[in-house]
C-alpha cells in the first residue's frame, strides 16, 4: 500500500485552506479538520480568519509551536510497540488525503491497517492524558476516518490518540455512525458561514475568549 499512488490533487496542505475561498460558485474549496476544531472552539474564529482574512498570529502561542515540533519529533521516534499493541499489520506515515465529495482535506499522522479490511487513524497529541478525550479530538478523528474510508476503501470503526507528554499514553476512540453524521453536519455549517458570509454567534463558553487571538475584535 503506497500513498504515492494518489494524484497530486490529494497533496493539499491544510494551511492552504485560507487561499481557497471561492470567488464564484464554480470554485471548489476544502475544509480541514483544523478548521472544524476552530469552529467548535468558536464559530466566529473561522469568520475572522477566512471571511475577513485576519491572520491569527498563532506563532505567539507556545503550545502551538510545541505541537508543531512534535510532528517532526515523532517521525524520528516512531513507537512500533504501540502499533503492535493494537494489532496493526501495516501503516502509512504523514498522509495527505482529500475528498471532493466531502469537501474535506487533512493531514493524518498515521494510517494503520488491520485484518478484515479495516483501517484507523493514529494521531499524536502534545498533551498530558487527563482521563478524558475532548470532543474536538473525537470529531477530528472522525473526519480522518471519513477520508480514509473514501481514499483507501477500508472500513474505519476506531481511531487512536497518543498523548506524548504522558509517556506516549495510548487511547482508543470508537467511531460510530452518529459521530460521522455529526462531523458532516459541522462541515455543512462551516460552509454556510463561508458562502453566506454571515457573522455567527459567539461561543457560549466565555472562558474560551481568554485564549482567543481575536478577543480584541470580537
Amino acid at each position: 500500500m503506497n500513498i504515492n499512488s494518489f494524484s497530486k490533487k490529494n497533496q493539499i496542505i491544510e494551511s492552504d485552506f485560507g487561499k481557497r475561498r471561492p470567488h464564484n460558485h464554480d470554485t471548489k474549496i476544502f475544509v480541514t479538520p483544523s478548521d472544524v476544531i476552530e469552529y467548535l472552539f468558536c464559530p466566529r474564529f473561522l469568520y475572522y480568519m477566512h471571511v475577513l482574512k485576519i491572520e491569527q498570529h498563532e506563532h505567539k502561542r507556545t503550545l502551538v509551536n510545541k505541537g508543531r515540533d512534535i510532528h517532526a519529533l515523532k517521525m524520528v521516534t516512531n513507537k512500533d510497540y504501540l502499533r503492535k499493541k493494537i494489532g496493526c499489520l501495516d501503516k502509512e506515515i504523514d498522509v495527505y488525503l482529500s475528498s471532493e465529495k466531502l469537501k474535506l482535506v487533512g493531514r493524518i499522522d498515521e494510517v494503520l491497517f488491520f485484518d478484515d479490511d479495516f483501517a484507523a487513524p493514529l494521531d499524536y497529541k502534545y498533551a498530558f492524558w487527563e482521563g478524558n478525550i475532548y470532543k474536538t479530538h473525537k470529531i477530528q478523528q472522525t473526519l480522518y476516518a471519513l477520508l480514509i474510508e473514501e481514499n483507501f476503501q477500508k472500513k474505519v470503526q476506531k481511531a487512536y490518540l497518543v498523548y506524548v507528554r504522558s509517556k506516549n499514553h495510548l487511547e482508543e476512540i470508537v467511531i460510530s455512525q452518529s459521530m460521522k453524521r455529526e462531523a458532516l453536519k459541522i462541515i455543512e455549517d462551516i460552509f454556510d458561514i463561508l458562502n453566506v458570509n454571515y457573522f455567527p454567534a459567539a461561543t457560549k463558553y466565555k472562558n474560551k475568549c481568554l485564549d482567543c487571538t481575536y478577543r480584541n475584535l470580537c
